[in-house]
């Protein structure tokens, strides 16, 4: 009997110094080309090639900063009182704009093509609105988060912001009357919360506990489908197209392909050295990242054919 084709070996990525804490892939742009950018616990925020993991771009930062990709430049200093965990953009050029949260339990927009020399967020007013800054800027929904605001998600529908924080709750946000327009309540604290940008249909995955959630990506507050994983889970990214989703471990160094339709684990990953906190598809959905508390970032081919290093 056949025995089955070995698995192909990740790309180690090194660089960071402390745990990953997030990942995320550029979309396609020229040639093909697109991007990895990480965060890490170290502040040192990485852009790597997402094809081959090399790095193109690293900067050292304590605040909260708008960098440019391609000089390095810092275009904007978005000014806190506390941990920013998570921030957004929207999708469209104009007007630019930028979300953040975090450790405050505050979901802010502030308005970068207003700002000509750097973006600061003062106190808010009653009404909502910053106005003693450079840049305007409000928070939507005060004190309505009652947690760290973990992840924030600007989707197909500029006027919806989905905020997951660590009172164990979703909420999509309406900017226009700044209330939420769905919520729904997860059984543990989320871990990632992602849209799945490789499908024609985006939708909703989220981690928390042992559930991988999945939302319309479309509806507010539709949930798809609940499945129960064998373990806990602190990340999970869907590719559609294939009908299967990946989990990073919360309390061991697994990373577990799982089957989306018949809800089977189908494989599981070794090479991490600690917890898989982040794991994000390529935007071709041929290879997925994932990141660890062992401070790496690993790249896993994901099709039959040959790609990249992969020959």
């Amino acid at each position: 009997m056949a025995s089955d084709p070995p698995k192909a070996v990740p790309l180690t990525c090194h660089g960071h110094s402390r745990p990953i804490t997030h990942l995320s892939f550029s979309s396609v742009v020229d040639d093909d080309q697109y991007y990895l950018i990480s965060a890490c616990k170290d502040n040192n925020p990485m852009l790597r090639d997402g094809v081959t993991g090399d790095w193109s771009l690293s900067a050292h930062s304590l605040k909260r900063k708008i960098w440019d990709t391609h000089t390095g430049e810092c275009l904007h200093h978005l000014q806190h009182d506390h941990i920013v965990r998570a921030v957004a953009f929207p999708p469209q050029n104009r007007p630019q704009l930028v979300a953040t949260g975090g450790a405050e339990k505050k979901l802010r927009i502030f308005d970068l093509t207003r700002s000509s020399q750097g973006a600061t967020s003062p106190a808010a007013s009653p009404n909502g609105g910053d106005h003693s800054g450079a840049t305007p800027a409000y928070e939507i929904g005060p004190n309505v988060h009652g947690g760290t605001i973990k992840s924030i998600l600007w989707g197909t529908d500029v006027n919806v912001v989905i905020t997951a924080a660590d009172d164990k709750v979703l909420r999509w946000w309406d900017l226009r009357s700044r209330t939420p327009a769905a919520t729904y309540e997860l059984e543990g604290t989320p871990g990632t919360c992602e849209i799945d940008s490789i499908s024609s249909t985006p939708s909703l995955t989220v981690a928390a506990g042992k559930s991988a959630y999945f939302f319309s990506g479309t509806q507010p507050g539709q949930l798809l489908k609940q499945i129960t994983t064998p373990a806990p889970i602190a990340a999970v990214a869907l590719h559609a197209g294939q009908r299967k989703f990946v989990t990073g471990g919360s309390e061991d160094t697994w990373v577990r392909v799982f089957d989306y339709d018949k809800e089977i684990e189908l494989d599981v990953q070794k090479g991490h050295h600690g917890p898989v906190w982040t794991v994000s598809f390529a935007p071709d959905g041929k290879l997925y990242a994932t990141g660890s508390e062992d401070g790496t970032v690993k790249l896993w081919k994901f099709c039959s054919e040959s790609y990249g290093l992969w020959r």
